[in-house]
């Protein structure tokens, strides 16, 4: 019947279909798949440019100024033939419809006018290869293999851009740190503008900007606080909107023992003077350990003055521990400050939380006890998951440096768990990532902002991320939270963190170079490996280990780590930080994944496209018979997740997003036991907060801009 029907409907009105029940009460997956089919028949096919040879489509889309030519000129034309053809010969088709519209209305090649179509998704993925691989053949058609089976994918900013000849940077999220002067912050609102035109999604501390009514020079009451500098930051990232494309992301950090806190947060509430609201900038705020034992014991919770701190230590607010220097700062009357109730302000932090979503948390202690990098890591991302050492700039009167820092960019792609296991070689598929990875890096250069570009020369830090794990663990009858499903979670992690370093450790071999800082981080004096050499990571379970065993995967014993820690001890890392595991869009969708490592949100999601409106997305390998396996994230709760995300984070040298579902009765109580959960079970960073009532309202849960598209 639906085969008949499939030849007299749209697309859109087959992919609706999953939206309505059979007659037997099943959902219609085959009517996505027709969906998916029929949108090729009836609106790709017919508008794709012919060619009648790919010689006739790379001349011309080298002369039109489509493609670069550097990138076609450093391969012989005879292996261009080959890998077209052996991308082509892989035969990928799409099978969900919003997979194949997110490609085609997103990412593909389109001619000037944006009405005709360029590329195929083989010709994306292999000029995305033939681009990172810079000329060799070997490393561009293993970057074609592992991309096209869907085992690994370049975050959008580089599957968009890479070998198009007018392309906007292959990343898209930075990080900048602001500092206690005019010329700091002056500087910070430029850079972030410069970012922001050239498609960035921009994080910003603002930790060590004196508080609302310090003295300037002396002089008492002058200092008009973070709020001022939030609304300028709001304002630049709305002008600066991709030529109208996109509009410009932003988000703020500050530390929760920053005087202007709780102002901080009064911008996010729905009943906010218009004065001090801020509609679209993210919040951020970084918990050190004392503020959770302050609220335990019921204590008053003191609030420090930055440029008080700085004067008596010598250093930034951001670089102090405030768990450590807590109590040393009360007792200092050097130091001003003020006192609030430690228990109202976790309360208002989850009023905000309910009422916006925001702010996100990073939990400053956890974050670096697990850094093993010399230095302090004082923020993160627009998404929540970078988290990496920065050093402070300072200027000359005129905004030229008279010492230039580093600041933070990312350099994203994630492996689909699900592929990669089927794949049969976890370690070929984490090379291969962390060597396009670092392709990324080394081919960026941004140069009007020096800081950005000087951190990412000297670190090539990369973010390696996973997605699918809810959709891998359903196809194979295991339950999301369940026991089995965090142990397999802990033994993949442990075997990627395992290969990740392996690669950058082989790198650093061949270049004869290590990411500055190496011999003073725990990697260099072996001190990292600990964990590693003094117990197995293997699985405890005859269900995960039959996993494992079935899908031909080798895992490391703690001899292979041992025999690492020297290799690394050896010939140093490449890459400074490795992991990063960010809330994955519309990679996923593309990639018919389950987004990054939570779970589903819906069976059937609902999203709102452009101008062609709802758009129903099917959970990854979801079928009628496995339903039950298929809990959403609202349904399944947050212990669970956050018991999945410690099993991961331990092996994962920067942050994970991590959202929290609710369901609609959740109170903010509810709210408050969650975060205290999290931060005893050693999570790094707290994304959104969501409740169920928003799903309801069919309104589509919004990803990381600079992350996603």
């Amino acid at each position: 019947m639906l085969d008949r029907l499939s030849d007299d409907l749209d697309y859109h009105a087959l992919n609706a279909m999953l939206n309505l029940y059979d007659a037997e009460g099943n959902i219609r997956f085959d009517a996505d798949r027709m969906a998916a089919r029929q949108y090729f028949l009836q609106h790709v096919n017919q508008n794709t440019v012919f060619f009648h040879s790919l010689d006739e489509k790379l001349d011309y889309l080298v002369e039109e100024g489509y493609y670069e030519a550097e990138v076609l000129a450093a391969y012989p034309k005879e292996f261009l033939r080959d890998i077209w053809a052996a991308a082509y010969a892989r035969k990928f088709r799409f099978p969900t419809f919003l997979g194949a519209f997110k490609y085609y209305t997103s990412y593909t090649l389109k001619t000037r006018d944006g009405q005709r179509y360029l590329e195929r998704y083989e010709d994306r993925v292999v000029m995305v290869s033939l681009t990172l691989a810079r000329g060799d053949r070997a490393l561009a058609m293993s970057f074609m293999a592992e991309t096209l089976s869907g085992r690994f994918q370049p975050a959008t900013p580089t599957f968009l851009n890479a070998g198009k000849k007018s392309r906007g940077e292959l990343i898209s999220c930075f990080l900048l740190r602001l500092e206690d002067n005019m010329e700091s912050i002056g500087r910070g609102i430029n850079s972030a503008l410069q970012l922001s035109k050239r498609g960035g999604g921009v994080a910003l501390m603002l930790t060590n900007i004196r508080e609302y009514g310090a003295p300037i020079k002396g002089i008492e009451n002058q200092s008009s606080g973070v709020i001022p500098i939030m609304k300028l930051l709001e304002d630049s990232f709305s002008y600066a909107n991709q030529l109208g494309a996109r509009q410009g992301a932003g988000a703020v950090y500050l530390n929760a023992h920053h005087p202007d806190i709780l102002r901080f947060l009064d911008t996010k509430r729905e009943n906010a003077d218009e004065k001090i609201r801020i509609k679209t900038l993210s919040l951020g705020v970084v918990i050190p350990d004392v503020t959770f034992e302050l609220a335990k014991r019921n204590e008053p919770m003191y609030l420090f003055s930055p440029h008080d701190v700085q004067k008596v230590y010598g250093v930034p607010f951001s670089e102090i521990s405030v768990t450590e220097k807590y109590d040393e700062m009360v007792e200092d009357k050097r130091i001003r400050k003020k006192k609030i109730n430690a228990r109202d302000f976790f309360q208002t932090l989850a009023e905000i939380q309910f009422e916006s979503g925001y702010p996100y948390i990073m939990f400053e202690d956890t974050v670096n006890k697990a850094n093993p990098i010399e230095g302090r890591i004082t923020m993160s991302n627009l998404c929540s998951e970078i988290l990496q050492v920065n050093e402070a700039s300072t200027f000359n009167e005129d905004l030229s440096y008279d010492h230039l820092g580093t600041d933070i960019s990312c350099n994203l792609g994630s492996m689909n768990i699900a592929k990669s296991m089927d794949g049969g070689d976890l370690g070929q598929t984490v090379e291969a990532a962390i060597r396009s990875l670092t392709a990324v890096s080394e081919m960026s250069a941004i140069d009007s902002v020096p800081s950005i570009r000087r951190g990412n020369d000297e670190s090539h830090a990369i973010g390696l991320g996973q997605m699918n794990l809810h959709g891998f663990l359903a196809r194979e009858h295991i339950h999301y939270g369940s026991p089995e499903g965090i142990e397999f979670t802990s033994v993949y992690f442990a075997t990627v963190a395992y290969h990740a370093i392996r690669a950058s450790n082989a790198l650093a071999r061949e270049r004869g170079q290590s990411f500055k800082g190496f011999e003073t981080s725990a990697y260099a004096d072996g001190s990292f490996f600990d964990k590693y050499t003094e117990r197995d990571w293997l699985p405890e379970s005859e269900t995960v280990r039959a996993l494992f065993e079935r899908f031909g995967q080798q895992l490391p014993t703690r001899a292979d780590w041992a025999a690492l820690k020297e290799a690394v001890m050896t010939d140093g890392l490449y890459n400074r930080n490795l992991q990063a595991v960010p809330p994955t869009g519309s990679i996923s969708y593309i990639n018919n994944s389950t987004s990054s490592i939570h779970p589903i949100v819906s069976k059937i999601e609902i999203r709102k496209e452009g101008k062609i409106g709802r758009v129903y997305y099917p959970a990854a390998y979801m079928s009628n018979e496995n339903l039950e396996y298929y809990r959403d994230a609202y349904e399944i709760g947050p212990e669970k997740l956050i018991d999945t995300y410690a099993a991961a984070t331990e092996h994962v040298d920067q942050g994970l997003s991590l959202t929290l579902f609710f369901p609609a009765e959740a109170t903010t109580r509810d709210i408050n036991r969650a975060q205290i959960y999290a931060w005893k079970k050693g999570i790094k960073t707290i994304y959104y907060v969501r409740l169920r009532q928003t799903a309801l309202e069919g309104t589509e849960v919004q990803g990381c801009v600079s992350c996603t598209l």
